[in-house]
């Protein structure tokens, strides 16, 4: 491993478009190899890139978590060759609000969420402007 490239676990994920939530979990699951070192030291190299992206094109391909682990065993053979999706599906992580009951945001991991006191600002402006009528009317 001299002179190979090294990631850390949010290197590659990002390089992965996955959360480091996900590629914790495939080293957990063993779709993954485990990481180079131990605690802090720990870090990831060109071959575990290879297998996330390996992963993450069975999945885009519609196979479960099951299924890619079977594929990867060699239990079954995939159906679609796997060093590249046809079609990669683009993928990006949000976070859900429910800024008042029935009304919700999302905003993308790529966008500041603003703080309390404007979200606040937001649910008062929701209140108002999504309230519910008792005569049927929405004003």
């Amino acid at each position: 491993m001299i002179n190979q490239k090294r990631y850390s676990v949010g290197e590659l994920a990002e390089l992965g478009d996955v959360s480091r939530r996900t590629v914790r979990y495939y080293v957990q699951e063993g779709l993954i190899p485990t990481p180079y070192g131990l605690g802090r030291g720990s870090h990831y190299g060109p071959e575990h890139l290879e297998e996330l992206l390996r992963v993450k094109a069975m999945q885009e391909q519609g196979m479960s978590l099951e299924a890619v682990r079977r594929c990867l065993s060699g239990e079954v053979a995939a159906s679609v060759p796997l060093a590249k999706s046809p079609t990669p599906v683009p993928r990006s992580q949000w976070m859900r609000m429910e800024v008042i009951p029935g009304v919700e945001i999302h905003v993308s991991s790529r966008r500041r969420v603003p703080p309390p006191e404007e979200l606040e600002e937001l649910a008062d402006w929701c209140r108002r402007h999504f309230r519910r009528d008792t005569e049927g009317n929405n004003d």
